[in-house]
């Protein structure tokens, strides 16, 4: 017996089928881990959704089986009933339920012996188990004194004597789901119509607890199981603006460093800066560097329309904070609920933003303590946020996230550009001078869109005419080379853009001109393209070039037709701010002095009247009007000298449509401000 037993042990085949019996087991218990609760993220949700389906199926199955359940009764018709089985003596007991129907029960003997009770489709017995005691049968009794008569009638004919005939007997009997049904449908529709409600207006999020959770915070966590791959490497120029926020990380890491001289690092720092400019990119920068936990979320997420929700999410907000700390949490949009209170128009009623700005308030720099707990914020709004929230011990740091300047317009395009193929005649300075006042978000459209430029014309690399071409569709717009124009409109908007040529090439302080289109694009007939020097002040003569500039098209017009048309009211649009700007913000005006009336906080947002009385009124708007009288007295000198080469210069943009800035060096000569660095821009372009 030992002997045989010995070479089944050691037997291969048994062995692998051990293996794979162990390696069954070992997935068994891995699954079985994988299906605990909270296994998986998104487990619960599609467990809770089962949940529902299972109520609705019981409460289903009990509705239409109920009554029959454990049944296995066969109905049968009236006169099957008297003549078949009553008059044969084969019926043990009638039972009459609830007046409607009648539940027969069969002898043993004749149930599963006769023919009459066999199935004739299988020829076999309807009852095979003889212990089964019934009922068998149901037949409906439609009134119960005309189914009692007939039950009597039919044993007397046939002979069965009185005191061997059945009977029937009455019960009554409920069915509690069919009874309670009608008032409980409602009930049960009224609630799975508010869980539903409720989770939508919770955020969507599962889990069978959601509707007690619409107070919890909605702030996504990044921690060590969830990494930011963002750094500061991907973050092109804001040179500044990093250095600030790499010290607060670097107190997250060195604490010790700053704790040992007594230095405390700010509680929260604001990003402040126009839209585009990086500053949500600077906030991811700082989850993938930290490496602590980050708590991120917008401003809108604590707005609710219930009463006191956006209070309990900072409340729990700060909770989790404070159970992780260290850690960051940053608020994008923060102007969403930090707004100034006392200024919104409901003033005076209980307003959800103001209850949520107070609990903030609380938190950021209360009576507790949240040690450890770093806020960072953003918005491009800082002049309507509330004056409490922006006192040292809450913000301590307003971070201003600036457009970036020539050198870091550079370093966003080679970020940018290293995910597109570029042909050689790409220069990465050369693009950075030809988009100043770019954000980094508007470079990285530029970019994108010139690809998709080269690909609609089977390129296999982006040129650089597609990267101006870029740049033309968004500052103008597209192309609409099919809009119909006449001759005569054509005409007019040739002379009109020459105007703007000529006068900007003729003044000194005036943008130096790129090039010149009569294309129609966006809701322009025609443009021109500047390459504006980088100024960080402008002087009343440089604004006043750039005003006779702007004023160069209607001059135009008036001094070759004698007549101008409508297609001037950007310009007088524009001129019309600088020469206001001018007078009322910058006190470049003699006659009304060195005042300036603009209001940098914001605070006459809501005022109905001006800062100034009406004789002051009066007054800026006389100069106003004598300064553009001035330029355009100027603009139309100008041009009344160049008159020739005007014409010249139209009539070549109307036979070519597009002329650039060698066009207009072979009819003016060299541009005489030229310094010697914008003569090699003038190549390069």
């Amino acid at each position: 017996m030992s002997e045989q037993q010995e070479p089944l042990q050691n037997n291969p085949g048994q062995q692998q089928d051990d293996e794979r019996k162990k390696q069954f087991e070992r997935m068994k218990e891995r699954f079985g881990r994988q299906n605990q609760p909270g296994a998986g993220k998104n487990n619960s949700g599609n467990n809770f959704y089962w949940i529902y389906g299972a109520v609705i199926v019981v409460l289903l199955f009990f509705i239409f089986y109920g009554s029959d359940f454990n049944s296995r009764t066969h109905e049968v018709t009236p006169n099957a009933f008297f003549r078949d089985m009553l008059a044969k003596g084969d019926v043990q007991d009638v039972v009459i339920v609830n007046k409607t129907i009648a539940r027969i029960t069969i002898n043993p003997d004749s149930a599963a012996k006769l023919d009459r009770y066999k199935n004739p489709a299988t020829n076999q017995p309807f009852f095979p188990n003889p212990k089964f005691k019934g009922p068998h049968f149901v037949v409906s009794v439609p009134s119960i004194d005309y189914f009692l008569q007939r039950m009597e009638k039919e044993q007397t004919d046939a002979g069965i004597p009185k005191e061997r005939q059945v009977s029937a007997r009455s019960i009554e009997e409920s069915n509690w789901v069919t009874d309670q049904l009608p008032w409980m449908v409602p009930i049960i529709l009224m609630i799975v119509i508010w869980i539903i409600m409720m989770r939508r207006m919770s955020g969507g999020s599962s889990g069978p607890g959601q509707i007690f959770n619409i107070g919890k915070s909605k702030a996504t966590l990044f921690d060590k199981d969830t990494h930011v791959n963002v750094t500061f490497n991907d973050v092109a120029g804001l040179d500044g603006a990093k250095l600030e926020v790499m010290e607060i990380v670097d107190f997250l890491k060195n604490s010790k460093k700053y704790t040992d001289l007594g230095a405390k690092i700010p509680k929260g720092a604001l990003l402040v800066g126009p839209p585009g400019t990086g500053k949500t990119l600077l906030a991811k920068a700082v989850a993938g560097e930290a490496k602590v936990p980050f708590f991120s979320l917008s401003g809108s997420d604590f707005v609710e329309m219930f009463v006191g929700v956006g209070a309990s999410r900072v409340r729990d907000l700060f909770r989790q904070a404070k159970e992780k700390a260290p850690c960051i949490i940053f608020i994008d949009e923060i102007d969403a609920i930090g707004r100034a209170r006392g200024r919104s128009i409901s003033a005076g009623s209980n307003d959800e933003r103001e209850n949520t700005l107070n609990q903030l308030l609380t938190e950021m720099d209360g009576f507790g303590t949240n040690s450890g707990v770093i806020i960072l914020a953003a918005t491009n709004r800082a002049d309507i946020l509330d004056r409490a929230l922006m006192r040292a011990g809450r913000f301590d740091r307003q971070i201003y996230v600036d457009m970036p300047d020539l050198n870091e317009r550079k370093e966003i395009f080679q970020v940018h550009l290293k995910k597109i193929k570029i042909d050689e005649s790409v220069q990465i300075d050369f693009l950075a001078k030809q988009t100043p006042g770019f954000s980094g978000a508007d470079i990285a459209n530029i970019c994108n869109e010139a690809a998709l430029i080269a690909a609609r014309s089977n390129k296999k690399t982006v040129q650089r005419q597609d990267f101006l071409d870029a740049v033309d569709r968004i500052i103008a717009g597209l192309e609409k080379k099919n809009k119909i124009i006449t001759p005569q409109e054509k005409r007019v908007i040739a002379f009109h853009e020459a105007g703007h040529a000529t006068v900007s090439w003729m003044l000194e302080y005036a943008s130096p001109l790129v090039k010149v289109t009569i294309v129609p694009r966006g809701k322009s007939l025609g443009a021109a393209w500047y390459l504006p020097e980088e100024r960080q002040i402008t002087t009343a003569e440089q604004i006043m070039d750039e005003m006779c500039a702007a004023l160069g098209g209607r001059a135009a017009e008036e001094i070759v037709f004698g007549k101008v048309s409508t297609g001037a009211l950007s310009d007088l649009e524009k001129i019309t701010k600088q020469a206001y700007a001018s007078i009322v913000y910058y006190g470049l005006n003699e006659k009304v002095g060195n005042l300036s009336y603009y209001d940098s906080s914001g605070q006459s947002e809501y005022s109905f009247g001006k800062p100034y009385s009406e004789s002051t009124a009066k007054t800026i708007d006389e100069e106003a009007k004598k300064m553009v009288d001035i330029a355009y007295a100027k603009t139309k000198q100008i041009l009344s000298v160049n008159k020739e080469k005007l014409t010249v210069l139209a009539e070549k943009l109307l036979e070519k449509e597009v002329i650039f800035k060698e066009d207009l060096e072979e009819i003016f000569g060299k541009r005489p401000f030229d310094k010697p660095d914008d003569a090699a821009k003038s190549l390069e372009v």
